[in-house]
């Protein structure tokens, strides 16, 4: 009897502990970042800032130690397929909280700006916010989207001149669309495509071609898989060791850095210049004269190469993906490129090169590209971190602290878009809403590339429409949001040439 009694209340002392002190436990862990934080914020600022203004960090959630929201992130983007409900949990648990949050993400406290006033603040103020890549050595240190001050202003004004003004604009429509029409030929002739793959091969020529001069070939092969691999890594959490993406991409990385400088070394032995972006980088000079280092140029070549390529190739095919869905739309689109087709002397199934000076002319397709990048948030968020402590709205933001702005939050809140979720062109018959439409960035960072990105999607729309028609395999098909939104089977459709 006692020995039952013993064993009685040895259970009971154990279910005691299993229900009262792990929930405890647990309840301590998941609070425990946050309030490591807060702390040492209060005890910083002894409550009050200088002006005598009592001084607090936005409201938010920081997660568990070391992983933060990291875990919940994932869960929302990647099991639940929900991401908008990230920042969406965020607005029901604390309000609108002047469009910041707390949080703990790819390895740093964090704040989260995801209003068109905050995410315009924190974009307009290089002077407050610089640049903040979880790991700055995968698109290049000495790149573009890293350097700040004059560099920046160096090499992004070469980029424009390069890339985005009107007659390189119009250069490239010449450049691309060969290479463009012999695609689309190929896929009608396989009959069935995976359309990001298809999308992906056409592009990456296009963007090798233009930047370094180089044809599709093996090394194009492997370049465009170390490329893979790298953007892979670039949203991955910053764990470096065999086995996970951020390991993986740093690998890939050295293997680009050794392929381009062989190619600089080439065309310096041999005087070589070539008419790329490539070789622009390498004549580029600074003030005094001096030149670009092998090392800035191949920097700044692999973050352009980044940015050209996977970003559109996700535009194109969503393009084509929602096009697929909305018959009303593509009817439309069609008329109007077939007019345009028609103007410059093709026939009603066969489509002529159109010019740069053809797209202003081209007002329905406007609106479609436009809505496809709305609706595509290829970059769900930019990186930058506070240079030094910054008030905004009641809120501190420490120095130090990086600060995600959450451009995709704004595409797709009903109280900015009717029923965001639709592909609907004719929203565009109206322009949106001051500050809501951020899919390129804003202010001195905005993308260089916009313009680049709008052409080649036009292009492409232009050539389909007007003698290709297709529909998709899996129109049900569930979406993954990382590394990038694209439907889990790559948009597979069935491809022909349209009938007459």
């Amino acid at each position: 009897m006692v020995a039952m009694e013993g064993a009685v209340g040895a259970w009971a002392w154990w279910l005691g502990l299993l229900f009262g002190a792990v929930p405890l436990l647990c309840l301590a862990v998941w609070h425990s970042t946050g309030a490591w934080y807060c702390a040492a914020f209060a005890l910083k600022y002894r409550g009050h800032g200088s002006n005598g203004i009592r001084r607090r960090l936005p409201p938010g959630h920081m997660g568990v130690p070391f992983l933060g929201e990291t875990l919940s992130l994932l869960w929302y983007f990647k099991l639940a397929r929900r991401p908008d409900d990230f920042i969406g949990a965020k607005k029901s648990a604390y309000g609108s909280a002047a469009g910041m949050y707390r949080t703990h993400l790819f390895g740093s406290p964090s704040i989260i700006a995801c209003s068109p006033a905050a995410n315009k603040f924190v974009l307009q103020s290089p002077e407050s916010f610089g640049i903040r890549w979880p790991v700055p050595e995968l698109v290049g240190i000495t790149s573009v989207v890293n350097v700040e001050g004059s560099s920046h202003a160096r090499l992004r004004g070469f980029i424009l001149a390069a890339i985005n003004r009107p007659s390189s604009l119009q250069t490239i429509a010449t450049v691309v669309q060969p290479r463009v029409v012999a695609a689309l030929r190929t896929w009608a002739d396989k009959g069935t495509i995976v359309a990001a793959t298809e999308i992906k091969k056409v592009t990456f020529a296009n963007i090798c071609k233009m930047f370094i001069s180089m044809e599709p070939s093996p090394l194009t092969d492997k370049i465009d898989r170390w490329f893979g691999d790298l953007l892979d890594g670039l949203r991955a959490y910053p764990f470096d060791f065999p086995g996970t993406a951020s390991h993986g991409a740093r690998k890939s990385r050295r293997k680009l850095d050794a392929i381009f400088r062989e190619e600089l070394e080439a065309r310096k032995k041999v005087d070589r210049q070539c008419d790329d972006l490539m070789g622009g980088l390498m004549q580029m000079k600074d003030e005094q004269g001096k030149k670009l280092s092998n090392e800035e140029v191949v920097d700044n070549i692999v973050s352009l190469v980044i940015a050209g390529y996977e970003s559109t190739t996700i535009a194109i095919m969503w393009a084509v993906y929602h096009l697929a869905k909305s018959p009303v739309v593509l009817a439309k689109l069609r008329e109007e490129n077939i007019a345009m087709s028609k103007s410059k002397g093709g026939s009603t199934s066969t489509s002529l090169m159109i010019t740069h000076t053809d797209i202003p002319k081209m007002k329905y397709t406007a609106k479609v590209v436009e809505e496809t990048i709305r609706m595509a948030n290829i970059a769900p968020m930019v990186h930058r971190v506070a240079n030094r402590d910054v008030e905004y709205r009641g809120y501190t933001i420490p120095k130090g602290w990086a600060v995600l702005v959450w451009l995709r939050s704004l595409h797709t809140d009903p109280n900015y878009y009717e029923d965001p979720l639709s592909f609907n062109p004719n929203r565009w018959d109206e322009p949106a809403k001051a500050g809501t439409y951020q899919v390129f960035g804003g202010g001195p960072r905005v993308c260089a590339g916009n313009m680049l990105a709008r052409l080649q999607v036009t292009i492409i729309l232009h050539h389909l429409c007007v003698g290709y028609e297709w529909e998709l395999l899996n129109p049900d098909a569930e979406i993954n949001y990382l590394p990038h939104p694209r439907p889990a089977d790559g948009a597979a459709m069935a491809f022909r040439k349209l009938s007459t």
